[in-house]
């Protein structure tokens, strides 16, 4: 479990450095947003880029994809219902949706999947499920809903391919199949800027929690509760069942889609709600409290599974 704590500690760090950041004003709300935005705009799709170009993309046809895409629908199926009844409008529902199916498989699934399950190739489908899947219809429903007016097809069509993290993906994914590598004065500047995604979204977060109302007191605490509960317990207790009982998974398959579903929400979708205006205070307040439950989660999952 050294891989899993390991991972958790580089996070708390650098989420401090973005509090005492925050805290002495060295960034002060204007600048976190201007973070945030970079992180969006071009930190991450350059690191989309550089990491899916060394992907294999046949990894997400694996029998660990349909376990995943289980535990995923089981906890967004739940906040549709959680948003008709509570009459949220369309996009705190998406963020709320990514809140809790969305997994922070990168920074922290990447390290969790090499050191405790000796297999990185493991996180694969999860990434690539959320980068091709999950991302890009997540981040067309949240252009349909700031759209000032009502979107024509075609402009709802258009809205994936023109937005900076699919177009990342998609270049990332199509270097992949074509098993094509960048030249090099092309691949270092890629990488040298996607290696500022992470921790830029790390120190946002971490002023925005200072700058910001207490975890808790800026969401109503049932909402808070509903999204966290549903990312740490429906989600991989749904991927577990259908590990198990659909695909007959032998335990270390069945341990490593459980462990990877218990991760908590990732850092981008702060970052998403940030730059859309929707779900801002839930989404940082669901990152916070889902990873802090998240290293009991996988103890826990370790004691039995593993």
């Amino acid at each position: 479990m050294g891989g899993v704590l390991g991972g958790f500690a580089t996070i708390a760090a650098v989420v401090g450095l973005g509090v005492l950041v925050g805290h002495i004003k060295l960034v002060d709300a204007a600048g976190q947003r201007t973070l945030s935005l970079l992180a969006f705009y071009v930190a991450s799709p350059a690191l989309l880029v550089t990491v899916l170009a060394e992907s294999d993309p046949a990894e997400v046809f694996s029998g660990h994809l349909v376990a995943t895409v289980a535990g995923v629908a089981a906890a967004v199926l739940a906040i549709a219902v959680l948003a008709v009844r509570r009459g949220w409008d369309l996009g705190t529902t998406v963020v709320a949706s990514l809140c809790s199916g969305y997994v922070n498989a990168g920074n922290l699934g990447i390290p969790v999947a090499a050191y405790a399950l000796g297999d990185a190739a493991l996180v694969a489908p999860v990434l690539l499920l959320q980068l091709l899947v999950l991302q890009p219809l997540a981040l067309t429903l949240l252009d349909v809903d700031r759209s000032p007016g009502r979107m024509s097809v075609g402009k709802v069509l258009l809205r994936p391919v023109t937005n900076p993290l699919t177009i990342g993906t998609g270049l990332g994914v199509l270097l992949a199949v074509t098993d094509t590598r960048l030249p090099q004065p092309v691949q270092d500047p890629l990488a040298l800027v996607g290696g500022m995604a992470v921790p830029a979204m790390l120190i946002a977060y971490g002023v925005a929690l200072r700058l910001g109302p207490l975890p808790g007191r800026g969401v109503r605490p049932r909402a808070l509760v509903a999204v966290v509960g549903l990312k740490m317990v429906a989600q991989p207790l749904a991927a577990y069942a259908a590990g198990r009982f659909l695909l007959g998974m032998d335990d270390l398959d069945l341990f490593a889609v459980t462990l990877l579903a218990a991760l908590p929400t990732a850092q981008n979708v702060f970052v998403v709600a940030t730059r859309y205006e929707r779900g801002v205070l839930l989404a940082r307040d669901a990152i916070f409290v889902s990873t802090v439950c998240a290293a009991p989660a996988a103890v826990v999952i370790a004691a039995l599974l593993a």
